[in-house]
């Protein structure tokens, strides 16, 4: 009986580093990349790397202040379009689950989120750069709006469906307005998943490249006219990589840093906000 008992907590043993051991290794290609992107970057991150544009084909130094701008500008306005409409849409889909207009609709959620980045920039083409016959920070904003709002809703809508159905009907006992319980009590007591998957949203498009290659082409100058071409650090990045100039090979190099940290930072918080969460519940 004491042998079988061992044979099995020796199998226990093996097969719980097994699992230990290909989780150290998933873990491998990111520690890899992170520290190259650290290694190449941050020698090159200084105050006037932060603050100046880039310099001309031949001279030395330069920043990217232009696309820190951009890239902040487009995420704003993209935000402001697609977190309303995805927390409103995550608010039916979670109050309304049995209804045919919930089914489809969180099916066209579930596609749209598979959607390649690349067709959702040819599609804003088509839309807005055409017709307006321009590239601009607007249609580029638009681009990115749409890749984030089947995050905004999910998260809003499993999010939501994780509070007890007691507070609900709490505040409708006490003759509250539907809208109000909606605006008042549900949406406080989850504002904290549902700024997660914000979060999430943002950092998941504040590195995308291809819908602005179509969209906001990118601007060697500092600008604020969302109505005209754009740089951000993503097609900076892309620009400058490509290049055969080993200056803008650096100024790459720094940019992929600062934009690793940045969607480090909104990864951590997501998932520092996400457990908090859950602690309260």
């Amino acid at each position: 009986m004491e042998s079988r008992i061992g044979y099995r907590n020796a199998k226990s043993v093996i097969f719980k580093g097994i699992v230990v051991f290909f989780a150290f290794i998933i873990t491998v290609p990111l520690i890899i990349v992170l520290l190259y992107i650290v290694k190449q970057g941050i020698t090159q991150v200084n105050w006037h790397f932060l603050t100046h544009v880039p310099a001309p084909v031949g001279e030395t130094g330069g920043g990217i202040a232009n696309a820190l701008l951009g890239s902040f500008i487009m995420v704003s306005i993209a935000a402001v379009m697609a977190i309303p409409v995805g927390m409103m849409a995550g608010i039916y889909l979670s109050e309304n689950p049995g209804t045919k207009l919930a089914y489809y609709s969180g099916l066209c959620v579930d596609i749209l989120q598979g959607v390649p980045s690349i067709v959702v920039g040819i599609v804003v083409y088509f839309w807005l750069v055409k017709p307006l016959g321009t590239f601009s920070a607007l249609s580029g904003s638009v681009a990115l709006g749409i890749m984030m709002l089947p995050i905004v809703i999910r998260s809003t809508e499993q999010t939501l469906k994780m509070l007890p159905d007691s507070l609900k009907e709490a505040a409708l006992s006490l003759g509250v307005p539907y809208h109000r319980v909606i605006l008042k009590v549900i949406i406080p007591c989850g504002f904290a998943g549902i700024l997660s998957g914000i979060t999430l949203s943002v950092a998941r498009v504040i590195g995308e490249t291809a819908p602005l290659l179509f969209t906001a082409f990118g601007n060697p100058y500092l600008s604020v006219a969302v109505k005209k071409p754009m740089e951000s650090l993503p097609h900076l990045i892309f620009t400058y990589a490509t290049s055969p100039y080993d200056d803008w090979h650096n100024l790459a190099w720094g940019a992929s840093f600062i934009l690793l940290l940045f969607v480090l930072t909104l990864n951590i918080a997501t998932k520092v906000i996400t457990r908090k969460w859950k602690v309260q519940l």
